[in-house]
């Protein structure tokens, strides 16, 4: 990390988080900034939310340090936890691992669990509740990466639930509530968790790291005990000092898919080898936003951003292919993280975007011409051809240059059918304008802002001698 990195785990507090219309104010891009550093360099951050919401999330855990303890100390056999990813969206009630000493309640809306005599379950209290605080939280969270990214508002829409839930739909997110190590219950505590000549044995060997499958997960639990890798390949502890209404979040996996690798999904363990003695166990909430079973992660967002999107990315993945697929966690960890665009921060803690700084040196010299064309092409491309495909409902398929560059004339080629529906200009290659030689952007300019060229007094000679200024639109 660059020396101007957070000295610890970042904290956030979920009202400068919430958007509102017009530009972003202060407290809203420092706190989006430090989301986004904590997440380049902790894979982590912690959420404080309002201290009303407090009291719910505390009774909630003390509401399943409840229904645990009255669980029987050996689940039947129905409810033992085969981990099989087909069934990702569908988990719903209780279920246990013996072999990692975990009970799970899983809180879907739209699925009603029972036990396996179909008897009515009775779950921990209140957990719609903190199924809409959490999941309101998720989304605003996913909202601010979403804008250190440079994407449009709220990009992700397409591939999350309705809000609410139509008519028999049933939730791809998920609330979790867990236990560790519960004393009566028959699991882990079979093995011996005490070497005579070593001492204690710690509980997360290396091969039980998880990664979450979610766009993003918030998790908030009554003891410390949950690690995260950090960017170095270090083990921090992120929960050590949580207050009653702090949570941790940390991004998963589909949204390492979403940003074509730029956010890094969070590695992470939970210890439970201190909670010996201890009469209940570890209880934790944990909420991961999930995307929709039946629909598909795409980078085309990134792309419309101007983000380099690697071959690996390139093709949307149906989600429910993605989540029953392996994903080994050594080839996640060596790519680019997106600190890179955060906003500068200043020493009294102020918001100074270097754009500005740029701005105000710009004015003391005139820009070259064909820096000049570069600049206008790009922004015709942001504010017409966007405005232009939104307007006739075309979801824009943005290629790299050099795709661009062998199917430009060819008819059958991936984006043939849009670039003929938005009426793209003939011979220019799609939604690259910025490459183009300056005559090329004339012609693309010309063609969306006619006349552009009769108002633009442009020598190009410096810069490639025998052109004319003037060319007209194709």
């Amino acid at each position: 990390m660059a020396s101007n990195g957070l000295p610890s785990l970042g904290r956030v507090k979920l009202t400068d988080l919430m958007p509102s219309e017009g530009l972003p104010s202060d407290s809203y891009k420092l706190s989006a900034t430090t989301l986004s550093q904590s997440f380049a360099q902790y894979s982590a951050a912690i959420i404080q939310f309002p201290a009303s919401d407090g009291p719910l999330l505390r009774s909630c855990l003390e509401s399943a340090r409840l229904y645990f303890h009255q669980r029987p100390s050996y689940p039947a056999a129905e409810m033992i936890h085969t981990n099989d990813s087909r069934e990702w969206c569908k988990t719903s009630g209780y279920y246990a691992d013996p072999q990692q000493w975990q009970e799970t309640y899983d809180y879907r809306p739209g699925m009603t669990p029972s036990e396996p005599n179909n008897s009515l379950e009775f779950p921990p209290a209140g957990l719609p509740d903190i199924f809409a605080l959490l999941g309101k939280a998720a989304r605003e969270i996913l909202d601010a990466i979403s804008y250190c990214l440079n994407l449009r508002s709220s990009p992700f829409t397409e591939v999350l639930d309705n809000v609410p839930l139509r008519s028999r739909e049933v939730s791809s997110s998920v609330l979790s509530v867990c236990c560790h190590a519960r004393p009566s219950f028959q699991g882990a505590q079979h093995h011996n968790l005490t070497n005579q000549e070593d001492g204690p044995l710690v509980m997360y060997p290396e091969q039980d790291h998880h990664v979450d499958k979610s766009l993003v997960s918030i998790v908030q639990s009554d003891k410390a005990g949950l690690h995260v890798r950090d960017f170095h390949g270090r083990w921090v502890l992120v929960d050590g000092d949580l207050g009653p209404q702090e949570a941790v979040v940390f991004p998963g996996l589909a949204l390492y898919q979403a940003t074509a690798g730029y956010v890094n999904p969070a590695l992470h363990r939970t210890e439970v080898n201190n909670l010996q003695g201890n009469m209940y166990g570890r209880f934790s909430l944990s909420f991961k936003l999930m995307p929709k079973s039946m629909s598909s992660l795409s980078c085309s967002e990134m792309r419309a951003a101007g983000h380099g999107v690697e071959a690996q990315f390139q093709l949307p993945v149906p989600v429910d292919d993605f989540m029953q697929r392996s994903h080994p966690t050594d080839q996640l960890f060596n790519r680019q993280s997106f600190q890179t665009f955060t906003f500068p921060t200043a020493q009294d803690g102020s918001i100074k975007p270097s754009s500005r700084r740029r701005k105000s040196n710009s004015r003391c010299k005139p820009l070259p011409p064909s820096k000049r064309l570069r600049l206008e092409a790009q922004r015709v491309l942001k504010e017409r051809v966007q405005e232009i495909a939104d307007k006739k409902g075309i979801k824009l398929r943005f290629c790299n240059l050099r795709e661009c560059e062998s199917h430009i004339h060819a008819l059958d080629s991936p984006c043939a059918n849009i670039r003929m529906e938005i009426k793209w200009p003939a011979g220019v290659p799609f939604v690259h304008p910025h490459d183009l030689p300056n005559k090329a952007k004339i012609s693309f300019l010309e063609a969306y802002e006619p006349g552009w060229t009769a108002t633009h007094d442009m020598d190009l000679s410096p810069t490639e001698p025998g052109q004319s200024s003037q060319h007209s639109a194709n």
